[in-house]
C-alpha cells in the first residue's frame, strides 16, 4: 500500500468514528479535509462533518438510568508506548498456587540446560510450610528421580531439619534452578535469569516465615546481593520481594559433606531457625 493510499483509508476510517459519534449526537468535530492530490478519496469521506449524516438516535430512559459508571481499566503496570512493564513474579496472578507454577514451567526449554537434562526438579513439601529449604541446583540423584535432594546432600539436610525437631514433609524445598547443570557445576546468570522467577513465585504461595538459603549461589540469587555466604551466614535477612518473610544463609549441605568441620557453625544456624520458629528470635 502507498502512502497516499494509506493516508486516505486513515482518512475514511476517522471519518467512519465521527460519523458514529454525530450518531450519538455529538457533532461538533469542525471539519476534515482531505489533500488536492488525493483526488479518489470519496466524497463521502470528505463530507464537513458538522453536517448530520442522520438525526441523533435518542437514548431510552431507562439504558441512561443503568448504564454502568465507565472506570479507568488502564493497569498500573501499563506503558505510554502501548506495551505493558513487567509486573514482580510474585505479583503476576493473584490466584496462583504450586500446580499453575508447575503447568506454567511445562517442559522448560528457557535456557539451554533442557538439553543435557533428564528430569525438570521442581521442589517439594508442605504447601503451607512455615520454613522453606532452597539451594542452587539439582544434582544426579535430583537429575533422576526428579525430587529435590535426595542423595547425600539431601540425607544431610534431612537430619538437619530433623534435628530441630521437625519432619521433611513440615516444610518446602526447592532450588534456584529446575534443571541439573552439566557436571554440577554452578548456575550461570541466564540459566539463573531464565529460572528464578518460578521459584519466587512459589515463595510468594507458599509465603513462609522464613527461608533457609543453602550455599552461595541461592544466597545471592534470593537476596539479590553480591555479597558472599561467609560475610551473610547465619544473620537474618529480609526477603526483598516479600515483607515480613526472613532469610537465613547457611552453609550447603553438600559444602558439609567437603568440609565436616563447618557443621558446628551450621548447627548454630539451625539452633537460631528452631529459635525464630518457636518465637524466640
Amino acid at each position: 500500500m502507498t502512502p497516499q493510499e494509506e493516508l486516505r483509508a486513515l482518512l475514511q476510517e476517522t471519518a467512519e468514528h465521527l460519523r458514529y459519534y454525530q450518531e450519538l449526537g455529538i457533532t461538533n468535530f469542525g471539519e476534515i479535509f482531505i489533500p488536492q492530490d488525493l483526488p479518489a478519496v470519496t466524497a463521502e469521506a470528505t463530507r464537513p462533518m458538522t453536517q448530520a449524516v442522520s438525526e441523533p438516535l435518542p437514548i431510552p430512559p431507562k439504558e441512561i438510568e443503568t448504564m454502568p459508571e465507565t472506570k479507568n481499566t488502564v493497569p498500573d503496570s501499563f506503558s505510554l508506548f502501548g506495551e505493558t512493564a513487567p509486573l514482580a513474579p510474585e505479583q503476576q496472578v493473584s490466584d496462583d498456587s504450586l500446580e499453575k507454577i508447575r503447568a506454567d514451567l511445562g517442559d522448560c526449554q528457557r535456557c539451554k540446560l533442557w538439553k543435557t537434562r533428564t528430569n525438570i526438579v521442581f521442589g517439594e513439601g508442605n504447601a503451607k510450610a512455615d520454613l522453606m529449604f532452597i539451594g542452587e541446583a539439582p544434582g544426579a540423584d535430583e537429575d533422576a528421580s526428579g525430587r529435590p535432594f535426595v542423595g547425600r546432600a539431601g540425607q544431610l539436610l534431612t537430619k538437619m531439619i530433623e534435628a530441630i525437631n521437625f519432619k521433611r514433609e513440615d516444610v518446602y524445598i526447592a532450588n534456584i534452578l529446575k534443571s541439573r547443570p552439566p557436571d554440577n557445576r554452578n548456575p550461570e546468570a541466564d540459566e539463573t535469569k531464565s529460572c528464578i522467577p518460578f521459584l519466587f513465585r512459589q515463595i510468594a504461595v507458599i509465603r513462609p516465615k522464613l527461608i533457609v538459603t543453602l550455599g552461595n549461589p541461592a544466597t545471592q540469587g534470593l537476596l539479590e546481593t553480591k555479597v558472599g555466604i561467609t560475610k551473610l551466614r547465619g544473620e537474618f535477612q529480609d526477603y526483598p520481594r516479600f515483607p515480613g518473610i526472613k532469610v537465613l544463609p547457611t552453609f550447603h549441605p553438600a559444602y558439609l559433606l567437603r568440609s565436616p568441620d563447618k557443621k558446628r557453625e551450621a548447627w548454630e544456624d539451625l539452633k537460631k531457625v528452631r529459635a525464630f520458629l518457636q518465637g524466640g528470635a
